[in-house]
């Protein structure tokens, strides 16, 4: 196992950027990107521009999507020198939906500390002015931008009972909206562009609604959707017809059987004997 000291130790610090409005940056992100010793930025020059507002002078290095795994002996190097580092990436939370994570675990697997700071992200402000349920929530992130991986996604998220949460492109909004009115149903949700800047806005209503509001939408967009409020009965149901009613969705038989483990609170192996038996 391992066990973070943070005494006197080098650090690889997560770093929460703004989102929008740079007066969402903590004093204490401030602080921290003036202490530490070199920066692994998404995009440099964004990062750039953020430091020079906060009149910031440190060492850049571009860390990416497809460099980021080339990046992780520079990151040991500096570590092992003593030195502290930061990640960042063009804005909110590095890791969540953002180049970081390869950084992250390479530092854990050689037992430096990890320690990432509280600050700006689109989800939660998204979650808590859409109007849904706060929890329990899943947050999904992206969808797979090829609509036949995006629509499999999508069914197998469909069952989930807690409030979810999507980011989005503008270019395929209505598409993906489309994709899960068509899975999910006409349920409630809401549209959360631009957040923490000048032109944010939030549109709710049923998906139906939302659908023909994101054809005319630019910017960022959070989508947020009610989770499955469908209850459903299996009392009256053996276990090979609770099994069959899944297999009928396209599940696959170890799918459907994990499933119906779990709706009726009973072992796997229970399930898996009842259907190869019979």
């Amino acid at each position: 196992m391992n066990q973070q000291s943070y005494n006197n130790t080098p650090s690889v610090y997560i770093v929460p950027t703004p989102i929008g409005n740079m007066e969402d940056i903590t004093l204490r992100a401030i602080k921290t990107l003036k202490e530490v010793d070199v920066i692994f930025a998404e995009d440099t020059r964004v990062t750039k521009q953020l430091l020079e507002h906060f009149d910031i002078n440190k060492k850049l290095i571009s860390s990416h999507l497809y460099n980021e795994n080339g990046n992780c002996q520079k990151e040991i190097d500096y570590l092992k020198e003593g030195k502290n580092i930061a990640v960042v990436s063009d804005r909110g939370t590095p890791v969540i939906s953002d180049p970081g994570y390869i950084l992250v675990n390479e530092a854990i697997k050689n037992n430096y500390n990890v320690i990432c700071l509280p600050g700006p992200n689109a989800l939660i402000p998204a979650l808590v002015t859409s109007g849904l349920g706060s929890g329990p929530f899943t947050f999904y992130g992206f969808l797979n931008s090829k609509e036949s991986k995006r629509k499999k996604e999508l069914e197998n998220l469909k069952e989930n009972k807690y409030t979810l949460i999507f980011y989005e492109a503008p270019h395929r909004i209505t598409k993906t909206l489309e994709n899960i009115k068509e899975i999910f149903g006409n349920r409630k949700g809401s549209i959360v562009r631009e957040i923490s800047k000048k032109y944010e806005e939030v549109i709710r209503g049923d998906l139906e609604y939302l659908i023909k509001e994101s054809k005319k939408i630019k910017g960022e967009i959070v989508v947020v959707v009610e989770g499955n409020k469908t209850e459903k009965n299996f009392k009256d149901l053996d276990i090979l017809a609770h099994i069959n009613l899944y297999l009928k969705e396209g599940k696959t038989s170890k799918e459907a059987i994990k499933q119906v483990a779990l709706d009726r609170n009973i072992p796997k192996s229970e399930v898996y004997k009842e259907y190869h038996i019979k």
